[in-house]
């Protein structure tokens, strides 16, 4: 499945900020989905996942409350609304997908078969 995130930019601190991902190639509902960020000059970090229904849903403690994951399978789409954005959320944001579950990916299975190019947002104080 190939991934194609949108939706970031250069937003103000305290805005909201909706990211896209749109899968193509196969079902993206036989797919666990995750969001990730990588902020310069630090290493990856898992935000959140949602099952292949989005029945479940995952969050990294981080971001537990501000962040949230949702996807529609008949868009091929994953989401993530990101509210009252900090400077601090400053990163390259990557959806991923993988066919194991999202809890696996939340307990730390980052071995994920599927990554999307990446997103940039940039928050300015």
């Amino acid at each position: 499945v190939q991934l194609q995130a949108s939706g970031g930019g250069m937003v103000q601190a305290g805005d909201s900020l909706t990211l896209s991902c749109v899968a193509s190639g196969r079902a993206f509902n036989t797919y666990a989905a995750a969001w990730f960020r990588q902020a310069p000059g630090k290493e990856r970090e898992f935000l959140a996942a949602t099952s292949r229904s989005g029945g479940a849903v995952y969050y990294s403690d981080s971001v537990k409350g501000r962040f949230t994951i949702s996807r529609e399978n008949h868009k091929n789409t994953l989401y993530l609304r990101i509210n009252t954005l900090m400077y601090d959320d400053t990163a390259t944001y990557y959806c991923a997908a993988d066919p194991g579950t999202a809890r696996a990916i939340f307990e730390g299975h980052y071995d994920i078969e599927y990554w999307g190019q990446g997103t940039l947002v940039t928050v300015s104080s």
